[in-house]
């Protein structure tokens, strides 16, 4: 079984749930219809058909804050710190 995997990136206000291990390679991005999901959700597909992961934009308004709070920080922050 592969373990859960959640990355946030805050300045983006991006999360990502990996299905399987992450750098399997994406054949097929299938995103959600925003209207239907108040938002932008991109489903991830392996050659196989296999949902590998799902990107969610709004991350903030989309998902539980506890779930954002125990992902993975990926936030690239400027080097100015701005």
């Amino acid at each position: 079984m592969v373990p859960l995997r959640i990355t946030y990136d805050e300045v983006a206000n991006a999360a990502y749930v990996y299905f399987q291990p992450p750098g399997t390679p994406v054949a097929k991005m299938y995103p959600c219809d925003p209207i239907d999901v108040d938002g932008m959700i991109n489903l991830d597909f392996d050659e196989a058909g296999r949902l590998i992961g799902l990107e969610v934009l709004d991350a903030r308004a989309k998902l539980a804050p506890e779930l954002l709070s125990q992902a993975e920080d990926i936030t690239r922050r400027p080097a100015n710190g701005e």
